[in-house]
């Protein structure tokens, strides 16, 4: 039997791949997360569905909730393409439609896997056949996860990394603003000072400005620091 396609074709429409509210088990993981933890259920399947052939109930229930969670997080993954920017998006579609077409493979997968634990439930003879078929397709989905996972990972380095940018700028910024704050301060505890008595109010102020444009300073050097460390870090 050869694996076949039952993927729908990524839209940019998000209604397009809605599926309700987001399962407990998708909730909180990232993108990268997500595709790297599909490898590892892929695999955690294929291992339950051999085990429930051999007349194990437990592990075939087992394989069926992995199933269950394996199809939403890759119905979840693939929709995700309505969220991400032209570039992103373009990214997932050429993985899962173009070059690497993984999408039809990850969808025929889930297909031959639920075959198998229908067959196996309804202890039809054919069932090993079916099993053996799913162990045979291990390396090549696993390799389609592989790639998913990497096409995840590199659009969130590319997110990170604009957003890096974008806050080294506003870090420079506020650098800039804090320069010209305290060019202000200083001209007006000179001005205060000439002022003499006259000018007590107005050095109060122009004294609480230097505190103030200090305080500024400090603070966005230590996040310009932090952007540095995490610049290096990634």
């Amino acid at each position: 039997m050869r694996m076949t396609s039952i993927a729908a074709p990524l839209s940019p429409n998000p209604a397009a791949h809605s599926a309700g509210p987001t399962p407990p088990h998708i909730a909180g993981l990232s993108l990268v997360n997500l595709a790297a933890r599909q490898r590892m259920l892929s695999q955690r399947m294929i291992l339950q569905t051999v085990l429930a052939a051999q007349g194990d109930g437990a592990r075939l229930q087992a394989a069926q909730r992995s199933l269950r969670m394996f199809s939403e997080s890759q119905q979840h993954l693939q929709a995700t393409v309505a969220q991400l920017d032209a570039d992103g998006a373009q990214r997932i579609r050429d993985t899962y439609e173009g070059t690497h077409r993984i999408g039809p493979l990850v969808a025929g997968f889930v297909q031959l896997m639920q075959q198998a634990l229908t067959q196996i439930e309804a202890g039809n003879p054919r069932a090993g056949d079916t099993v053996a078929e799913v162990v045979a397709h291990t390396d090549r989905v696993l390799e389609a996860l592989n790639t998913a996972t990497t096409a995840f990972d590199e659009i969130a380095r590319t997110r990170a990394d604009a957003l890096m940018k974008e806050l080294t700028g506003i870090v420079g910024d506020i650098q800039g603003v804090a320069k010209e704050a305290k060019v202000v301060s200083f001209n007006a505890q000179v001005m205060a000072a000439r002022a003499g008595v006259h000018g007590r109010e107005f050095a109060v102020v122009a004294n609480t400005l230097s505190d103030i444009t200090t305080e500024i300073d400090q603070l966005s050097r230590k996040a310009g620091e932090l952007a540095e460390r995490s610049r290096r870090a990634g």
